[in-house]
């Protein structure tokens, strides 16, 4: 793992939320008036530093992809602050974002879902240097043939179609339009779920290849606990919108201190069943973000759960060095 250090003001910091909140406000009646909000994020904060790799794992519906996208933009933040290399970009207006439109990108899930089927995938490449860049014509096209061969791809694919590819070739054209304009931060949402085992590998081996080739710091959010011990070099807990734990993958994955982490890790399937930690199997669903429990989010499902549970937050705290947790009974 890549030494880090704790300060804010230290160079090596590239990203840095404060409390961010995001809420969808939930309208109803004849007014189409505001009667509540479905809390997404909560209070979020972190730190991402450069050339490292923070993976954000959790339940469907734990808010990590809203996250990710509220950092880029693609959703209004509620509250908060987010400051990105030294300077805070929430409050910024759409000319003076344009800038940070080069330096941070993002790798969807579902590629197909983001590329024109009636284009062909040298011209939406195209698109991003015509948009952002005042290269001629022939430069552009040049240039598009270098992103393709970056990502393993040939020169001959520049006229094909999105559905002349397989999933993997079509997920490395996501990487090639991520990694376009030379950003600094990529967040990776789900990049490599919908692929098979080995193009899992290969993609991720790209992605490694990248990030040291050009000190990419990645957000990469996934609910395959087994890529993000590969990848990632730390690892954020996600639960209900809240954060519940964060310490490197190591720390993570041989001593959880929080509940919920725990019956993450005992969910991952193993060659040997008679091996490892016993299953713990939680009860119950994901509570409704638009009426959260009280106190800690998820004392409605834990099993050592306890009444200062239910009636007092708990603080994200420090337990051991770079090792924080939300857990009244953490350890």
């Amino acid at each position: 793992m890549k030494k880090v250090q704790e300060s804010p003001l230290q160079p090596d910091v590239l990203l840095e939320l404060d409390s961010v909140k995001k809420y969808f406000p939930i309208k109803g009646g004849v007014l189409k008036r505001t009667q509540g909000n479905v809390k997404a994020v909560e209070s979020v904060s972190l730190k991402l530093y450069k050339g490292e790799s923070l993976g954000v794992v959790g339940e469907s519906g734990c808010g990590k992809s809203t996250l990710g996208r509220t950092i880029l933009g693609l959703e209004d933040l509620t509250d908060g602050k987010i400051r990105f290399d030294n300077q805070e970009i929430q409050d910024l207006k759409r000319k003076e974002k344009k800038k940070f439109v080069k330096e941070m990108q993002m790798i969807f899930q579902d590629p197909f879902a983001s590329l024109n089927p009636r284009q062909r995938v040298g011209h939406a490449l195209d698109e991003v240097f015509t948009m952002h860049t005042n290269m001629p014509a022939k430069e552009r096209k040049q240039a598009v043939i270098a992103l393709l061969t970056e990502v393993g791809l040939k020169a001959e694919h520049y006229d094909r179609y999105p559905h002349e590819f397989s999933g993997g070739q079509r997920q490395r054209i996501g990487i090639a339009r991520a990694i376009a304009l030379n950003p600094s931060f990529i967040i990776c949402d789900e990049a490599v779920s919908a692929l098979d085992v080995s193009v899992q590998a290969q993609v991720l081996k790209l992605l490694k290849t990248l990030q040291q080739k050009y000190n990419l710091s990645y957000l990469f959010i996934s609910h395959d606990l087994g890529v993000v011990r590969y990848f990632c070099d730390r690892v954020l807990v996600m639960y209900l919108g809240n954060t519940v734990e964060m310490s490197d993958a190591a720390n993570i994955f041989s001593s959880p201190l929080h509940p919920y982490t725990k019956a993450l890790l005992s969910a991952i399937p193993r060659p040997n069943m008679n091996a490892g930690r016993e299953r713990i199997r939680l009860t119950g669903e994901m509570p409704n973000p638009a009426n959260p429990p009280s106190g800690c989010a998820f004392h409605t499902r834990c099993p050592i759960a306890q009444d200062v549970c239910k009636a007092a937050k708990p603080e994200w705290i420090e337990h051991k060095k770079g090792h924080f947790a939300a857990c009244h009974f953490a350890g």
